[in-house]
């Protein structure tokens, strides 16, 4: 028996294990208007304070919505969480829709993107600075490409199971060491995920305007694709910060990994600098550092702890190790109303599960350069017969074909596995759909979207079909696990919250910054 078969054994002598994994969405959506034009409106009164609502805020500017659940342990309650957020914030849009795709709709000019706005209290008036930052660092189009956040972790029985008795200090070490051998085989083995659910190969013409792009960019209409692109979101035109490639942030250990990231946040940029940080008075950016917040940290995936309140990310992970991760390679679903489907969610447990059973070998740099490289290939010509790729640095290549069977032989016996516990065959089911999608590249979600963008004659005419569709799905939906009175609660009780930071302010905004950066002294 192989020590992956062992483990996987091993956990699955206690059924209760696979039908406990948290789970959470945070799923990102533009407004627009019925011409398919990106909305210029502020954000809706009747959604509440973005600052402070638990389920409905903004990202990057004013038009962009964030749609976020708790943590469930139920995939049908998951999605009909998100199906009911959906319902409330249509409500609430008048006229206006929910984009469906990840990239932009059109964008006249990148003035028409407004920062999002989080009152007056310094840390709301902080978030849109670090925003203010973004957009003079990188431009706001490519601050505006939609995505799915999926968040995941395994219960504690998982562990009882793989790890036995431990002590507590034992058992949060070695949750965390499990938790970063998952995360290199994610990067070794997670362009599987923009293959089968990568759903950005066109994009609008608007979207480029005065960039230069080396891609060999086919064009129809006003859209633009690659033929055998998958996730142009994830590519050099999406959300990537060049500066970020020579940092060094490895992922051997916990340590290893808040060093790099401490040691980023801390490291100037000469480019950064001549933005300035406060010109005439007026802020610019957060500091001129690398990153300016660890939140700017491009990763497709992140190991996370919940905070406390005035926490940071890292503080909370030194605190108390690794307690979930954040997998970010996730395009939005063209195909599904609010953005993900159930058997994308089950193929993330199986996908997740295989990589924290699988032998993970530490990782140099050189394997990092393997990877990264891989997934660019990917995400750039993944649909492409017999594309190759590399895993490590020994020199070992196959198609990606035959590298993803491989995985697969493995993710199977996880799915019968889960099927027994939980009942039914969902897993297996797909297992073998995705199965046959490795050998017809045009099923995956990618090939589906850029025949559909030529046969209406533009991605912007698909999204707003699919747009107008989803909207009237939304509006006549009825609640499944919140109710309205929970909702219109949530957006009285998140602007008094907001409210009560604000009135509860001692600093001007000069010190509270000085106050928060003061550990880039230490």
């Amino acid at each position: 028996m192989t020590e992956f078969a062992a483990r996987l054994e091993r956990v699955a002598q206690n059924p209760e294990v696979f039908k406990s994994f948290g789970r959470g969405v945070e799923r990102e959506t533009l407004r627009y208007h019925q011409d398919g034009h990106l909305a210029t409106t502020p954000h809706p009164e009747g959604l509440g304070s973005a600052y402070a609502n638990n389920w409905i805020t903004t990202d990057f500017s004013e038009s962009l919505l964030e749609f976020i659940t708790p943590v469930s342990s139920d995939i049908t309650t998951l999605t009909a969480q998100l199906e009911d957020i959906h319902h409330f914030t249509q409500t609430k849009l008048g006229e206006e829709k929910m984009w469906p795709l990840s990239m932009p709709c059109y964008v006249g000019s990148e003035d028409d993107i407004n920062l999002a706005q989080y009152g007056d209290s310094n840390s709301g008036k902080m978030k849109t600075l670090y925003r203010e930052g973004l957009k003079r660092r990188y431009g706001s189009l490519m601050q505006i490409i939609s995505g799915v956040h999926f968040n995941f972790s395994f219960p504690e029985s998982f562990w009882q199971q793989l790890l036995g008795e431990q002590s507590e200090q034992q058992r949060q070490a070695s949750k965390s060491e499990a938790y970063f051998g998952l995360i290199r085989n994610y990067y070794r083995f997670g362009w599987l995920i923009p293959y089968f659910f990568g759903a950005s190969p066109a994009l609008c013409s608007s979207f480029v305007q005065g960039r230069d792009s080396k891609l060999p960019f086919e064009s129809i209409g006003g859209t633009l694709y690659l033929p055998h692109s998958t996730s142009l979101r994830m590519s050099d035109l999406g959300y990537t910060n060049s500066a970020q490639s020579a940092l060094k942030i490895g992922f051997n250990s916990l340590d290893e990994y808040l060093d790099g990231l401490n040691t980023a946040i801390r490291t100037p940029s000469e480019e950064f600098a001549e933005i300035g940080v406060k010109v005439d008075g007026e802020y610019r950016q957060l500091n001129s550092n690398v990153l300016q917040i660890e939140n700017e940290l491009y990763a497709p995936i992140r190991p996370k702890r919940v905070a406390k309140s005035g926490e940071k990310p890292s503080e909370a992970l030194a605190r108390g190790g690794v307690e979930y991760i954040e997998v970010r390679s996730l395009d939005v679903n063209p195909y599904s109303s609010v953005g993900i489907n159930e058997d994308q969610i089950r193929f993330l447990d199986l996908f997740l599960t295989w990589a924290a059973l699988t032998e993970s070998e530490p990782m140099d740099y050189c394997e990092q350069a393997c990877w990264r490289d891989n997934w660019n290939r990917v995400i750039v010509e993944g649909r492409k017969p017999g594309l190759e790729l590399q895993i490590g640095c020994k020199g070992e290549v196959l198609t990606l074909q035959d590298w993803a069977k491989r995985v697969f032989v493995e993710l199977v016996q996880i799915a019968e596995k889960m099927d027994q516990a939980v009942g039914g065959e969902a897993y297996q089911a797909v297992c073998y759909k995705l199965l046959s999608w490795i050998d017809n590249p045009e099923q995956t979600i990618s090939g589906q979207l850029l025949e559909d963008t030529k046969r209406y004659g533009g991605l912007g005419k698909v999204g707003c079909e699919l747009g107008k569709e989803y909207r009237t799905q939304h509006l006549n939906h009825n609640y499944r696990t919140y109710s309205e009175a929970e909702m219109e609660d949530e957006v009285i009780r998140s602007r008094q919250a907001q409210s009560e930071v604000e009135a509860s302010d001692s600093q001007s905004f000069d010190q509270f910054l000085e106050e928060y950066f003061s550990y880039l002294n230490s």
